[in-house]
């Protein structure tokens, strides 16, 4: 280019073009400030400070987000509770020492707001920790302020939450209201005030749902977050290492990651729950590995006023009938705060000079959570605490039970709808306008011509019964709740006098039966029952309302005296065994459907041990009990039987009959038996999903071999693992996919219940998210590897410890 000039011109226009995207710097000066698009960049890239709007809001605010990622996702916010609409005019910059924000009009809208001795010299450096930090200039290493020290929604590495023993204050890590505003919302987290090395997690400042237990400092975890554990058990991409600080000043804690590798954080969610979350580039998303409290209800508050929270399905709140959300716009965003408003007003609001509560009725909820703050009436019925209620407008809703009448002054909070049946449920009358309810006289006329044209229609259709009926014995059982409750003598008929046996154990015994509409069905003879009648039915419905895509579905049941039946969904396939350990030369499953039977059973486990209102501990997890329907998909049977059994159960789950077994270590000790023991009864079946063949087998020379401590060995020494596959899949599987499956298989079978992952966590494994180091060899299973020859299960049924036959497969287990 000849022209100098030219050539000058066009670099100072790129360079200016540049300085508005990006100072190209971590540091903000005297002379600087900072608007519309730009931004400064720590050091290392990690972290980038500048204006945002989160999500499709027209609000803008300084923020620091990753700069790593490709999904913006802020970590701190300065202005929280007010954003400005025009970046372009609105600027952050050092004045009098501070750091501060102002609006279009040249506001100032947030300030670090310290004293400085020198204000010409200050500086603002976002470091590549995420921490923004005001200094007395460039040099200078005590910062004046450093926003680590006032955290918003998210807690960084190297962070700290502290409690200030002189102000007796503590600092809060506080949720964004929705994902589209970030002024603070009403969840919080923060150290004890009375002292206590605990963290609480409060609603709107005062109401305690949560709390993390004490800090174990050889443990080095809280006590009511038991996946921290894992942190140090396992190679997770979010490894922790916590400490703890407390001086005559403050107390805190404060933590780093072991490793650069992944991005994690810790963030207290607009849900209401503590999360810790990881970033998975490949997914671009953030992936969830434990939230506390565990289940979306037990926040409290979460559906606000006159709102009902549901574990059932989603969404998880409602507004109670008469009621509607007095904010859509946030519902959409999943913020419930605002909670719901009466869609008609009472009458005793519409009109102060009527008789209050003439014209009100009462609306029945049964079988929920009832809220706080109820008074107490002396009254002798429910007639009469109806009466109470309605002598005050303000009166929203009342309850007569065995705790007798309480009536409530005030908005519904922390309403819970429960599933099933369960004994914690309470009902509740919801005071509405007389409107709401539907008006019987206008629709007596209606009423009294539909039954007279319809009387024919009726005698009709009993006459064909009836003819029917002749011809054919139908099966016509009674709906209760979401199951049908079938007659002995509806379900004799339908097996054809229990004559077609599939399979058989320690429940009972399962057969095949045909309803009158050709649906197959699985009926399981249920033996050592001793339970009564309306337990037995209350358990069964507790079972029933369980619905999963990896669960078999139980669709009725019979109870009449000693007669106790289960009708299950038929699974054409039968069970994993049956097609596992083949004994002639039928074509084996192939590696991708070992692998998927796998994964869904993990995901069936999940379901039972976190998603369902109480967990439910299978106790019998081995290949009889995964069912395959018609298309392979694995179906978990039998889960609950162990709690309808009652302390019987104990005795038929010793039932392994020649093969190794499946019973964690904790039944031979004693202790009392928590989801882990499925764990590691998952575990040994892993094994044999990838070997086809039982864990404990005898070869051509009459040696007992242990299949789980080679599977041991070949992952921690010599990391052959196509050797542990099944030999007729002829080496045809993804080496990484054999070895995920045998590390995981070895961290369920872990001794200590504790070092064992929770399903939940194993299905991450499975899926590729997480990522576990070497596991260690159980000690338990060296022992058994050197003394299999002295070992043989059996039960009190058995005639000798030589019968070592496997039980038949069970279409309702065994």
């Amino acid at each position: 280019m000849k022209n100098p000039w030219l050539k000058l011109s066009i670099l100072l226009l790129m360079w200016l073009s540049l300085c508005k995207l990006s100072f190209g710097a971590d540091t903000i000066t005297a002379n600087k400030s900072l608007s519309g698009n730009q931004t400064i960049v720590s050091s290392g890239g990690n972290f980038v400070l500048g204006f945002f709007a989160p999500g499709s809001s027209s609000n803008y605010y300084i923020g620091i987000w990753y700069g790593k990622i490709s999904e913006q996702t802020p970590v701190w916010v300065a202005n929280r509770d007010t954003p400005v609409r025009d970046i372009h005019s609105s600027k952050l910059k050092i004045s009098d020492g501070n750091l501060v924000l102002t609006n279009g009009s040249q506001v100032e809208i947030w300030s670090t707001n310290i004293s400085s001795s020198n204000s010409s010299s200050v500086v603002a450096v976002l470091e590549d920790a995420g921490n923004l930090v005001l200094r007395d200039g460039p040099n200078s290493s005590a910062p004046l302020w450093q926003s680590l020290d006032h955290p918003a929604h998210t807690w960084l590495p190297g962070g700290k939450l502290s409690l200030n023993k002189r102000t007796n204050r503590s600092q809060l890590l506080t949720s964004w209201k929705n994902s589209e505003d970030p002024a603070p919302g009403l969840f919080s987290l923060e150290l004890d005030p009375a002292g206590a090395n605990t963290y609480f997690i409060r609603w709107n400042g005062t109401r305690q749902y949560w709390s993390s237990g004490p800090w174990d400092e050889q443990l080095r975890i809280f006590r009511n977050v038991p996946e921290m554990r894992l942190n140090y058990l396992y190679n997770f991409s979010f490894l922790y290492n916590f400490s703890f600080h407390s001086d005559e000043n403050e107390s805190y804690f404060t933590y780093s990651l072991h490793t650069n590798q992944t991005t994690s954080r810790l963030i207290m969610h607009y849900s209401g729950q503590i999360q810790d979350q990881s970033w998975l580039e490949s997914n671009r998303q953030w992936n969830l590995f434990w939230s506390m409290p565990g289940q979306q209800c037990q926040v409290y508050a979460f559906c606000g006023s006159f709102g009902s929270c549901n574990e059932i399905d989603l969404p998880f709140c409602s507004c109670l009938r008469g009621f509607h959300p007095k904010s859509e716009t946030n519902w959409n965003l999943s913020d419930f705060s605002d909670g719901c408003e009466r869609t008609t007003r009472l009458q005793c609001e519409e009109d102060p000079n009527l008789v209050p509560g003439k014209t009100d009725k009462f609306l029945e909820s049964p079988n929920v959570k009832l809220p706080e703050r109820a008074q107490a009436m002396s009254v002798g019925s429910m007639l009469e605490c109806e009466s109470a209620c309605l002598e005050y407008c303000n009166c929203t809703a009342y309850a007569y039970d065995r705790d007798g009448c309480r009536i409530w002054m005030t908005e519904l909070l922390d309403l819970q709808q429960y599933s099933g049946d369960t004994s914690n449920g309470r009902t509740i009358y919801i005071r509405l306008a007389a409107s709401e309810f539907r008006s019987s006289s206008n629709n007596n006329g209606i009423i009294i011509g539909a039954v007279a044209g319809g009387v024919g229609l009726v005698l009709c259709l009993m006459i064909f019964v009836i003819l029917r009926w002749r011809r054919r014995r139908m099966i016509n059982p009674k709906v209760e709740g979401s199951l049908l409750a079938f007659g002995y003598r509806d379900l004799q008929s339908a097996t054809k006098n229990f004559s077609e046996k599939l399979g058989g154990g320690g429940f009972g015994s399962v057969f095949k039966g045909t309803l009158p509409d050709l649906s197959i069905i699985a009926v399981k003879q249920l033996e050592s029952i001793s339970q009564g009648e309306k337990q037995f039915r209350s358990e069964v419905s507790t079972i029933g309302a369980v619905q999963h895509v990896n669960l078999v579905r139980l669709r009725g049941f019979c109870s009449e005296g000693m007669n106790k039946l289960l009708v299950y969904d038929y699974m054409p396939n039968g069970s994993l065994d049956a097609h596992l350990f083949l004994e002639d030369n039928s074509k084996p499953l192939a590696w991708k459907t070992r692998y998927q039977i796998a994964l869904g059973t993990a995901r069936g486990l999940t379901y039972l041990h976190e998603k369902c209102r109480d967990c439910i501990i299978h106790c019998d997890i081995k290949p009889e009990n995964i069912l395959l329907d018609a298309e392979l998909c694995p179906k978990v049977a039998d889960f609950g039987l162990a709690k309808l059994i009652g302390r019987e159960f104990s005795r038929v789950l010793t039932t392994m009959r020649g093969t190794r077994g499946y019973l964690a270590p904790e039944w031979i000790s004693g202790v009392a038996i928590t989801s882990k023991a499925d764990v590691y009864s998952y575990g040994m079946m892993l094994f044999e999903i990838v070997s086809g063949r039982r864990n404990s087998e005898q070869n051509e020379e009459g040696k007992v071999g242990f299949f789980p401590t080679s599977v041991a060995r070949a992952i921690t020494q010599d990391g052959d693992v196509l050797s542990l596959l099944d030999p007729r899949l002829n080496e045809d599987a993804p080496v990484d996919e054999i070895s995920r499956i045998c590390k995981a298989a070895c961290w369920c079978v872990q001794d200590d219940e504790t070092h064992r992952p929770s399903m939940g966590q194993v299905v991450q494994i499975l899926e590729g998210v997480l990522d576990v180091n070497v596991p260690p060899v159980p000690r338990s299973l060296q022992v058994l590897a050197n003394n299999t020859e002295h070992i043989i299960f059996f039960t009190e049924s058995s005639s000798s410890p030589s019968s070592q036959t496997p039980s038949n497969s069970s279409n309702a287990s065994s």
